[in-house]
């Protein structure tokens, strides 16, 4: 089953909730959850080491914001 690209957005900062509008007009807010699993289309298009993350409820992909820090070292205390 081949994956249609869906919208891609860049995170707000901070951002931790889906802002995309529904047809009725309500914000969906879902929360954004770091992708691993994309396919070969996500891959082409933005790397094999790409930082995605993707609306739990409606399926939105979301780039990083360029001015915070990349999430994908480990977490310190």
């Amino acid at each position: 089953m081949a994956e249609t690209l869906a919208t891609v957005k860049t995170r707000l900062r901070r951002m931790r909730a889906c802002n995309e509008t529904a047809a009725n007009g309500k914000l969906c807010l879902g929360h954004l959850k770091r992708w691993y699993g994309f396919g070969p289309e996500w891959e082409a298009q933005y790397g094999r080491a790409a930082e995605l993350y993707r609306c739990e409820r409606c399926q939105t992909v979301y780039l990083p914001n360029p001015e915070e820090k990349p999430r994908t070292g480990t977490l310190a205390f």
